[in-house]
């Protein structure tokens, strides 16, 4: 256990001492918020799909946690080229332990990312159904952000060339968040789009959000929910064997 806060409070103190990685995060879905949210809102409303700023922020809240739990896992990379990681593993603890204190930091600071967002959205005009379902939001974010900062550490577990990793982060996290409903509801698509979706875990987590917000599900929320565990469980073992395997 003292490994595992040790290494969750080492990540939150690397995100906070970094304020222009923190600062710069929000840019882009703050960029996404303002330029679809008010540019196709009417377009949205006309087509009778409603208010498009209620359907847009939870797909940009979990675009922000996806973006930045990826991404952690960067971190992976660059401990092992300056030798911190070396001496992180050389140490009594198991790498087991390791690899949750750096998934449980990342996860934490994505959803606080992810927070700061859904606070700018409701000083735009977005409002959530009440404080409890704001709550229950918070439970989905930091299962996104599990999921997938252990998946960004698994990656980065086999990677030793740090320019490599975000051109594959962005190849894995484009369709994921595209191919997920985030930003265009998924109902209206050819069907070939919709089955993709649905083996999209990703997908689970806004639409999960979306409920947790608006009160909206197009899937479910306990099959949001199961999905979401499972695939962390799967992806956190698979990523816990694999830093396992680090070679230092």
């Amino acid at each position: 256990m003292g490994a595992i806060y040790v290494m969750w409070i080492r990540q939150l103190k690397k995100y906070v001492r970094s304020k222009p990685r923190m600062i710069g995060s929000l840019g882009q879905p703050l960029l996404f918020l303002v330029a679809l949210g008010f540019g196709l809102g009417t377009i949205y409303q006309k087509a009778g799909g409603g208010n498009y700023i209620d359907f847009l922020v939870p797909g940009i809240v979990a675009m922000t946690v996806l973006f930045t739990a990826m991404f952690v896992g960067i971190d992976v990379i660059w401990d092992r080229q300056f030798g911190f990681l070396k001496e992180t593993l050389v140490s009594p603890s198991s790498r087991l332990s390791l690899m949750i204190g750096r998934t449980l930091g990342g996860a934490t600071v994505a959803s606080a990312q992810g927070l700061v967002v859904l606070l700018i959205s409701m000083l735009i005009g977005f409002r959530p159904l009440s404080f409890t379902h704001v709550l229950l939001s918070l439970v989905f974010m930091f299962l996104i952000a599990m999921l997938f900062t252990a998946l960004g550490t698994a990656i980065a577990s086999k990677l030793e060339d740090m320019q490599a990793f975000p051109l594959i982060m962005n190849f894995i996290i484009m369709p994921l968040f595209f191919l997920s409903g985030a930003i265009f509801p998924l109902d209206s698509t050819s069907g070939v789009i919709s089955t993709i979706a649905k083996f999209n875990p990703f997908s689970y987590g806004v639409d999960g959000l979306r409920y947790a917000l608006t009160g909206v599900s197009r899937l479910g929320v306990f099959p949001d929910f199961a999905v979401l565990i499972v695939c962390l469980l799967v992806v956190g073992a698979v990523g816990s064997y694999l830093f396992s395997k680090i070679e230092i």
